[in-house]
């Protein structure tokens, strides 16, 4: 039976997302693979998979905050806004480190960024890299996101300063755009030189496994799945009896009272398993997933 569940990879640098996914199928022996978040294949880091009917509880892990490790060369543009890019800018942009702190403080909390175009996004109805393929640029609407920590951790000086910076923020963030909008902020431009992806909610890098200690065959991955509670440790968690289980394994649509719950929440059974993720809607408590 094909392995079911989550499973942290450690993502090296050159790989695709895709890549990853394709290797994993070929090793677990299942088509059903997916991933919660795509990483550019300069970046490494954290890859959170879904295997079997993990695929359809990705978008909760999704969800959740995301810790990055960058460093950016500022003074030095590229199209990319990072290192796989074709530079467009390069002036000596000598800040000091006093000034960058300082900066950060605006790009905290609730804030606006405009996609760049190597991204994925569609705006009517094509992908902004595939443009950006064709040598296409178009306007791209802000989207808000929300910066919960952002703090230097590393600093070059010099004509164009190496910045190293942690940051924990919100799905939807482009890192590399943060990047470059803090040097714009100071007078010049900026793109990633490293970016590595640390966790996604509770789930982190340090419990991932690398590509070649999963290349040791199916039964390396299998040790290495999360059970589907485990994967899903961000949301709320509920045990239920064997009756109301029968009823959430139909996606029964209860009352608060039945089901006191106030957040997406796992709802499991007396063994353990993943029932359905239930969500609260005013007066009812309505499944988001049903797993049957």
């Amino acid at each position: 039976m094909p392995a079911e569940g989550f499973l942290l990879v450690d993502k090296p640098g050159g790989w695709t997302s895709h890549d990853v996914v394709a290797k994993v199928r070929g090793l677990a022996a299942t088509k059903k693979v997916g991933h919660a978040g795509t990483l550019d294949p300069m970046a490494t880091g954290l890859l959170v998979l879904g295997l079997g009917r993990a695929t359809r509880l990705l978008r909760f892990v999704q969800e959740a905050p995301k810790e990055y490790l960058a460093r950016a060369r500022f003074g030095v543009g590229t199209d990319s806004l990072d290192a796989e890019g074709t530079e467009t800018d390069r002036e000596p942009m000598p800040v000091s480190e006093e000034a960058v702190a300082a900066a950060l403080e605006a790009f905290r909390g609730d804030i606006e960024q405009i996609p760049p175009m190597t991204s994925a996004i569609k705006i009517g109805g094509q992908k902004l890299y595939q443009l950006a393929r064709r040598g296409e640029e178009i306007e791209r609407p802000p989207r808000p996101v929300h910066i919960y920590e952002l703090e230097l951790i590393g600093f070059e000086a010099g004509d164009y300063p190496l910045v190293e910076f942690r940051v924990v923020c919100s799905s939807g963030t482009y890192v590399r755009t943060l990047g470059d909008d803090i040097a714009r902020a100071l007078g010049g431009r900026a793109h990633l030189v490293e970016l590595r992806r640390t966790r996604i909610g509770a789930l982190h890098v340090t419990d991932a496994f690398a590509m070649d200690e999963l290349a040791a065959g199916r039964d390396r991955v299998d040790r290495a799945v999360l059970a589907l509670s485990e994967g899903l440790a961000d949301l709320g968690r509920l045990t239920v009896d064997d009756d109301l289980g029968r009823r959430i394994s139909h996606g029964s649509v209860l009352s608060p009272a039945e089901l006191p719950i106030d957040r997406p929440t796992a709802v499991l059974d007396r063994d353990g398993n993943v029932l359905a993720v239930y969500d609260r809607r005013g007066s009812e408590v309505r499944p988001e997933v049903v797993l049957t």
